[in-house]
């Protein structure tokens, strides 16, 4: 496994006309490794992970991908990202395929490329029979797969998630779940995946709970329970958090 982090993120802080949004948030995600970014509507998730995508920029801290710091070395920093943001980017009046070819001509990939890329991602999540299909005539949850099938095509270290389950019912929010687990154990893909909803974290899995700007905790599931002598993750939630 590759020693440098896929995400590194070190004392950030960020302030929105003068309000602190984020306060000295460090964090650090391994190669292959799933981690969920636990926290209320309003926590900050989706502020840092656009900072960390540096659509907001003005900030105090650091923020490497791969090694690459995202200010001094903007272009290799995000070749490798992926995200799929809280919501929904694809065009509805394209097909699957257009969608992810013009996402594969965004990042410098010819035709041939971009179908073959596209093609291949469309097959792990379960897509290739609707390539040709337009994205208005698909699920909610087809939908997040072709976002997540955009996201992997040119091959990136690191997976934002934000919020990726909204509007999906039980089944589909579980297979989205377990799809991104597999990313990482099968292609060593990072996965930093945000939400609100505590039914989304897996036995083992790494939590970090963000509250008002500030990173809470950050362990293991059960050794959170275990630490504050609850009886499950949503009483230990509660109890950092109220």
């Amino acid at each position: 496994m590759n020693d440098v982090p896929a995400l590194e993120v070190s004392e950030l802080s960020f302030a929105y006309a003068g309000e602190p949004v984020l306060d000295a948030i460090s964090l650090a995600i391994a190669a292959g490794e799933f981690a969920v970014l636990l926290g209320p509507n309003g926590a900050g998730k989706t502020t840092l992970f656009s900072l960390i995508t540096r659509l907001h920029d003005r900030r105090r801290g650091d923020i490497r991908i791969g090694g690459h710091d995202v200010r001094r070395h903007a272009s290799q920093a995000h070749a490798h990202i992926g995200v799929v943001f809280q919501q929904p980017t694809l065009d509805l009046d394209l097909s699957v395929a257009q969608n992810l070819a013009y996402h594969g001509a965004l990042h410098g990939m010819g035709p041939g490329e971009a179908r073959r890329r596209g093609a291949r991602q469309l097959e792990r999540v379960g897509l290739a029979e609707q390539r040709r299909t337009r994205v208005r005539r698909l699920s909610g949850g087809q939908r997040r797969r072709v976002e997540i099938a955009r996201g992997l095509m040119h091959e990136p270290r690191l997976l934002l998630l934000d919020e990726p389950s909204v509007g999906l019912d039980i089944a589909s929010r579980r297979e989205l779940v377990e799809h991104a687990h597999r990313l990482c154990a099968e292609e060593g893909v990072a996965v930093l995946w945000a939400t609100h909803l505590i039914d989304e974290v897996r036995p083992g899995d790494r939590v970090l709970i963000l509250h008002r700007g500030r990173l809470l905790a950050d362990d293991r599931a059960e050794a959170l329970v275990a630490g504050l002598g609850v009886a499950d993750l949503g009483a230990a939630f509660d109890r950092l958090t109220t």
